[in-house]
């Protein structure tokens, strides 16, 4: 497994994040392969509720800024990890280094590495499904979760001529244009599958996505500057250090067939018995995952009773769209429930 660093130069003067970096070797999971550097930031008081912030694709632990702060003021101790591939998290150069089984395996190895313990977790994106995998595998070191457009899906009612159709365009099809791909996005409420595929072969056969511009016509709510604009872009010195990016939508499982599909069902046996607090707070115009919140709230004990937020506005990055209001809902769910042992 061939593996790259983005210099740290990089990340020289980055807007309302100057926080030290923080870093932890885990093993890559390649036969004979080196450890891989996962990168995280830090901040609050040492013995305050930690709270376990999980950023998705493309972004990385930029995209909590506006949120950190907010919980720092209310006595949060906070940690933001990096997907590998992703912020000043090492990345390997193939996009077939990267699978859904091994993002959890390396932040599964991050989390013990770093004795994380009575966490809560906030996935969006990627960093939920990831995220939501990881406390499954070891519940014990989570008290309660916030789900934030995000997902755990598990595609097990697709019909065949669904999943032929989405094999022949993933094959055949010319590569969608960014106008395209953001056009069938949008349309996601019917034929989820279908329409998810022009975003999976869009980023997947894109050498050199346009990172600050998708986050900057994405956000509901903020104008992002060119200095925030720079930052996204700011892990990616050259189009070889994104194959992550590239590939990670493509290990979303939309379809029956897909290898993760075994490992989601054994995550939701857990989660159908989850009596943790479980929260869910998403945005009203996210076009990724509207509906997504729902087997959430009707399947896992502990969402049962849960003052669920639907957010005005924000899109699919609501941190940057909706950051304090995000935050406050985080911090006031700590504070109001209570877990034993």
């Amino acid at each position: 497994m061939k593996i790259l660093r983005t210099p740290d130069e990089r990340f020289a003067n980055l807007p309302d994040f100057d926080y030290e970096p923080r870093y932890t070797v885990v093993p890559s999971g390649a036969d004979g392969g080196d450890g891989l550097r996962i990168h995280h930031v830090e901040a609050g008081p040492s013995d305050g509720p930690l709270v376990l912030l999980m950023h998705g694709q493309p972004t990385w632990s930029f995209l909590y800024r506006r949120m950190i702060p907010v919980l720092v003021e209310r006595g949060m101790r906070v940690m933001a990890p990096d997907l590998v591939g992703y912020g000043r998290s090492d990345k390997p150069a193939e996009r077939d280094d990267y699978t859904y089984q091994r993002q959890v395996d390396w932040l599964s190895a991050w989390l013990r590495s770093n004795g994380i313990m009575h966490a809560t977790l906030v996935g969006q994106d990627w960093g939920g499904l990831i995220g939501l995998r990881m406390a499954a595998l070891d519940p014990a070191r989570f008290d309660r979760i916030v789900a934030a457009n995000t997902g755990l899906p598990l595609p097990m009612n697709v019909a065949e001529e669904t999943v032929e159709k989405i094999a022949r365009f993933r094959a055949e099809a010319p590569t969608p244009t960014m106008m395209e791909m953001q056009q069938q996005i949008s349309k996601m409420g019917t034929d989820p599958a279908v329409k998810f595929a022009y975003w999976q072969k869009w980023t997947w056969e894109t050498e050199d996505m346009p990172v600050g511009l998708m986050l900057a016509g994405s956000v509901d709510g903020v104008k992002l500057t060119p200095e925030e604009m720079a930052a996204y872009d700011a892990p990616f010195p050259d189009p070889s250090y994104k194959a992550g990016i590239r590939a990670m939508p493509s290990r979303v499982p939309m379809l029956p067939n897909d290898p993760s599909v075994p490992a989601q069902i054994e995550a939701w046996k857990v989660f159908s018995e989850w009596t943790r607090p479980f929260l869910c707070a998403f945005s009203d115009n996210d076009p990724v995952t509207g509906g997504a919140k729902k087997p959430f709230e009707s399947r896992i004990p502990g969402a049962k009773g849960q003052s669920h937020r639907t957010i005005e506005g924000g899109g699919h990055f609501l941190q940057e769209g909706r950051g304090r209001e995000l935050a406050t809902i985080v911090a006031d769910f700590i504070e109001q429930t209570s877990v034993e042992g």
